[in-house]
């Protein structure tokens, strides 16, 4: 997941200290591990942004307590890293816990470099969320435990929405939509941008109806854009940049849509925490007017579905120290530092109950309802291909905003979708 997010965190003012996190006792540090880990060094490779220096302090404290063995922690680049994890995962020496994307975890696995951690799922993840923990598995094994994830939310400005007269944040998508409308007809602000292709948005509302963007046929996997689930997900993408100058040619980045939003005259816009210390970096003004509330559903009982971004922890299958990986793992992902990493970086944590980390940090507290109902993009090696540019999600998004039908956009990007599936990995 590309994105400093403690930094981004800080900059929107949305950070708060660490106290009583989840999981008050010591009881997964108890215990010490053999001695035969003592003497030993563990490397874990963890992404810039992702381990704040308290966490890393904390957490290396209970290890070395309980094993004996050292901890060294390598910060990483997220450019360029999956061509350095695929050639270190397949060198002698590789380092032993690794922090991979959620959905670069299958294509990781099916080379064979990760170690299966279906035994540990069972000891300590019964109760990871089901969304969140899904992009851990591949063809039915648990190739990585889940970390930390993050899903989109409205970020809105709360001054413009005075301004139209409108007193409460909306509970079903339709409210949003008449709010929306409201604020074209009474102010002269733009009601909300979304480009034409945010395609993780997209894929969000793919997920809420029930949908793939891709299908198994025979033993391949080729697009699904011609599903009416699909189409119905599209359509109400349209109804949302209906209400939107933005172009439709072009994504969330360009230009970076917090930026317009820091100019002040959009009501809201569809983003991540981040996106808010983006805005407030643009213009310093707009922090005391920044809201947020989750993305409505259809019904006020269900949020809709987001894509949920976020990383996993992998044990390299060539590492000579699988079981003291496995007992950083215990400590890392245990309820207490689960709890602090999601207090310290605003991260949604793999368990519901730790949710209540999050209290205090506006974004989170709003992202984190739609996690329930989230997902991501298909979790099989194949699809990576599909991500690369020109993505032809985007191009078929841009041909239904510029009036095709949803059958016949599909039509048209569904052959390169097909060819890019069919690469091999």
């Amino acid at each position: 997941m590309k994105r400093k997010l403690a930094a981004a965190i800080a900059i929107a003012g949305m950070m708060v200290s660490v106290s009583a996190c989840g999981g008050g006792d010591d009881d997964d540090t108890k215990n010490a591990g053999p001695d035969s880990f003592k003497g030993q060094t563990l490397t874990v490779w963890a992404m810039d942004g992702s381990t704040p220096d308290q966490w890393v302090k904390d957490v290396t404290a209970a290890f070395e307590k309980k094993t004996g063995a050292k901890l060294k922690f390598e910060t990483q680049k997220w450019d360029g890293i999956q061509q350095k994890i695929t050639t270190a995962l397949s060198e002698s020496n590789p380092p032993d816990v690794i922090e991979v994307g959620n959905t670069q975890t299958p294509g990781y696995a099916v080379t064979g470099g990760l170690a299966d951690l279906s035994d540990l799922k069972k000891e300590i993840g019964a109760d990871w969320t089901p969304s969140v923990s899904q992009s851990s598995v591949y063809d039915g094994k648990q190739y990585a435990a889940p970390w930390y994830f993050v899903s989109r939310t409205v970020i809105y400005n709360k001054k413009i929405w005075a301004e139209a007269g409108i007193k409460d944040t909306p509970k079903t998508r339709d409210e949003f939509f008449k709010d929306l409308e409201t604020i074209g007809k009474k102010t002269d602000a733009e009601p909300i941008y979304l480009p034409g292709q945010n395609w993780y948005f997209f894929d969000g509302l793919t997920i809420g109806q029930g949908a793939d963007l891709v299908r198994k046929n025979g033993d391949k996997y080729v697009s699904n854009l011609d599903d009416p689930k699909v189409a119905k997900a599209m359509e109400i993408y349209r109804k949302y940049a209906s209400y939107s100058k933005a172009p439709k040619d072009k994504d969330e980045a360009t230009p970076q849509q917090a930026e317009v939003f820091a100019k002040g005259r959009t009501g809201a816009f569809i983003g991540l925490g981040w996106e808010a210390g983006t805005a407030v970096a643009a213009n310093k003004d707009i922090e005391k007017e920044i809201g947020y509330f989750t993305i409505p559903g259809e019904t006020a009982d269900k949020p809709e579905s987001v894509f949920l971004g976020g990383s996993n922890l992998a044990v390299a299958e060539g590492s000579k120290k699988k079981p003291l990986a496995e007992e950083f793992l215990k400590i890392a992902l245990s309820d207490r530092y689960e709890g602090e990493l999601a207090k310290l970086n605003g991260v949604i944590p793999n368990k519901k109950s730790l949710e209540t980390n999050l209290k205090g940090n506006a974004f989170a507290e709003a992202s984190a309802p739609g996690a329930a109902q989230g997902g991501t993009t298909p979790l099989i090696p194949e699809w990576g291909a599909v991500e690369n540019n020109p993505n032809p999600i985007k191009s078929y998004m841009t041909a239904v905003l510029n009036g095709k039908s949803p059958s016949d956009a599909a039509k048209q990007v569904e052959a390169e979708i097909n060819k890019r599936l069919a690469q091999e990995n």
